[in-house]
């Protein structure tokens, strides 16, 4: 009765050893993968941060706990754009070493193919895969809205704040202002340049000294200048000086609005339907099939639809290319077998880059949507995964 037993555990030995197997090249797979995707969040992070974030908190806009929540806020942003290249960075990095110390050579002698090896790597792939769904299409959409209400709701609660004595500030739209001295709302010596679409100026307004007053309704502060000069350009060409400018002193100037849509829902409006969440993509799709438009906005109807289409397809694509490059990273870290990073990383980046790249380029069709260029969107992606089969049919034969 007992040798049959014997026969059973030995029998059973493989299936342990594939067990544990997978288990190490999970794990191994998994915190490299862990770690690359937190250093490529945080290298998509810092310019966002340092642009919108850092000049604020340090002029007192608002406190450390806002800057917090706000940094939170954009980390999905970071994330989705952060996963694809860290999955194929942690996959090149983990079967590259493993390959170098002929870890992979040791399997295959084995008799384990090398699809089979791959099995984990798949596996971490779809599940990464899944959490992008997840992130691209309820994640990111919320958090990027919930940072520009947060954003212009701190900077509400007291906008004089955005007025820093001795710095030219650039935040506002067509306007640059400098101030000298502040003492409350009290200003000195005020400098106002208003400019053009073309970032020309069209009118210099100087005063000795003024007060900025905040009108809620339109989103921006009033200046009342006392013992200003009012310097006109020419408004078709602010640049000419063949004639003089106009210019004028006056005890008290008023009249003139700093717009601050650079700070109050800046880009709600402008990226209603790029930061929209699954269901309502869905739902704004949804309307604007049921709508018959006039024969002269039909034009201007099919590339909203197409808009649409191209955003849905962006995410999904964005997402699905997580196991794209999973896919890819493991024919690709076998056959080069380094344990330098670098070399991995540079495979990396070069891959990432030219996905990107055909993914932009495809973008630019959307003024043509009859060439479907919400379908080519998946172009990039098909191709990765037909070089990753062919990837791996050569190493097979070796």
């Amino acid at each position: 009765m007992r040798r049959p037993r014997v026969c059973d555990e030995r029998a059973a030995l493989p299936h342990v050893r594939l067990n544990l197997l997978d288990r190490h090249i999970f794990t191994s797979v998994l915190f490299t993968c862990a770690a690359a995707v937190g250093l490529f969040a945080f290298v998509v992070l810092l310019p966002n941060i340092v642009r919108e974030l850092l000049g604020p908190l340090l002029a007192g806009q608002f406190g450390f706990d806002t800057f917090a929540r706000l940094v939170g806020l954009l980390l999905p942003f970071a994330v989705s754009y952060a996963l694809p290249m860290g999955v194929l960075t942690g996959v090149l990095l983990t079967l590259g070493r493993m390959s170098a110390d002929s870890e992979i050579t040791a399997m295959r002698s084995a008799g384990i193919s090398v699809a089979r090896l791959a099995r984990p790597v798949f596996v971490l792939g779809a599940v990464c895969a899944t959490a992008a769904f997840y992130v691209n299409f309820e994640s990111m959409p919320w958090a990027r809205q919930q940072y520009y209400r947060e954003f212009a709701a701190a900077v509400r609660a007291n906008p004089l704040r955005i007025i820093v004595p001795k710095t030219f500030i650039r935040d506002f739209s067509g306007t640059v202002l400098y101030v000298g001295e502040r003492e409350g709302p009290i200003l000195r010596d005020i400098w106002i340049w208003e400019l053009d679409d073309q970032q020309r100026v069209k009118r210099l307004v100087r005063a000795e000294a003024g007060r900025l007053d905040y009108d809620e309704p339109t989103n921006s502060l009033i200046p009342t200048l006392v013992r200003a000069r009012v310097e006109e350009r020419n408004q078709e060409n602010p640049e000419d000086f063949t004639k003089s400018p106009k210019a004028a002193s006056v005890d008290r100037a008023e009249g003139v609005r700093i717009s601050l849509d650079r700070y109050f829902g800046r880009n709600l409006e402008r990226m209603k339907d790029d930061w929209l969440t699954y269901p309502a993509l869905r739902e704004r799709q949804a309307k604007l099939d049921a709508t018959t438009p006039a024969p002269d906005k039909a034009v201007e109807h099919a590339r909203d639809k197409m808009k649409l289409s191209l955003i849905l397809h962006d995410r999904l694509t964005l997402a699905f290319a997580v196991f794209s490059f999973a896919l890819i990273g493991v024919p690709l870290g076998i056959k080069v077998s380094r344990r330098e990073t670098s070399a991995n990383l540079g495979i990396a980046l070069g891959l990432v880059l030219t996905f990107y790249f055909l993914t932009v380029a495809i973008k630019w069709l959307d003024r043509r949507p009859e060439l479907r260029p919400d379908l080519l969107l998946w172009l990039p992606n098909v191709l990765f995964i037909g070089l990753a089969v062919w990837l791996f049919t050569r190493i097979d034969r070796k």
